[in-house]
């Protein structure tokens, strides 16, 4: 059975693109996004929120006396 299945997909080389190929470009491309996101994620949306809440912080303090 795993002979005849080998030979088949070496014998159609695109049925075995198609049934390997798919499967491996999607992981590649689902990887990829998801350490474009976290890139994204840490490098530009993080520093802004730090910069955002430091200066709301400061700016609040100066209004209220410290507790």
């Amino acid at each position: 059975m795993i002979g005849s299945l080998l030979r088949l997909l070496a014998l159609r080389p695109l049925l075995s693109i198609a049934i390997f190929g798919i499967p491996l470009l999607v992981l590649i491309a689902v990887g990829l996004f998801t350490i474009v996101a976290l890139k994204l994620l840490v490098f530009v949306v993080l520093p802004v929120v730090a910069i955002v809440w430091l200066f709301r912080r400061f700016s609040r303090s100066d209004d209220w006396p410290a507790s």
